[in-house]
């Protein structure tokens, strides 16, 4: 008995030992095979033409009931809503991107979240869709949108790994000293 725990002991020291390497790289990873695409494309839902050109898509996305009530007419768009389109757009793309190729990965993560949870307030207070409960035995906006954070989370946490320009920065910059 003692050599089975000796070894499962040494086991899980190994696993430990590397989960720092493996870990962040494989959250990234992960991230690019569930929500990469899902981001780049919503991005691309909301310009027409051009970054600066919002399409009426976008209108209904993020303003649901300011674009019904203007007909989806996007030249009746006011400038904070402009701004929030924009925003959005650049950030569905960019933070996405630079959690893949791992540079200020702490930050387009945690960026990220915060991204994640106003587009659930959209979607719940916008358009209506349930919310859900957790531990409810059923899978739910809520169930979704906590699983999406946790996976950006380990990013926040841990960073983004070996395999990143952030790792590579780090090496090649020069060392404060104290």
């Amino acid at each position: 008995m003692n050599a089975l725990l000796s070894r499962y002991t040494d086991l899980i020291n190994t696993l430990n030992k590397h989960a720092d390497l493996a870990v962040p790289t494989l959250a990234r990873l992960v991230f690019a095979a569930v929500l990469l695409v899902y981001y780049w494309n919503s991005a691309g839902t909301k310009i027409d033409g051009s970054i600066f050109s919002p399409s009426s898509g976008a209108f209904a996305q993020i303003f649901p009931a300011a674009a019904e009530a203007v007909l989806y007419d996007v030249t009746q768009l006011n400038i904070f809503q402009r701004l929030v389109i924009f925003g959005g757009t650049v950030a569905e793309y960019v933070l996405p991107f630079l959690i893949l190729i791992g540079l200020f990965t702490r930050l387009a993560a945690l960026g990220t979240i915060g991204f994640i949870w106003v587009q659930t307030l959209v979607d719940v207070t916008g358009h209506g869709v349930k919310l859900g409960g957790l531990f409810d035995n059923s899978i739910a906006l809520i169930d979704q949108r906590v699983m999406w954070s946790f996976l950006l989370l380990v990013l926040v946490f841990k960073g983004a790994g070996a395999l990143s320009l952030d790792a590579l920065a780090a090496r090649v910059a020069p060392r404060a000293t104290a």
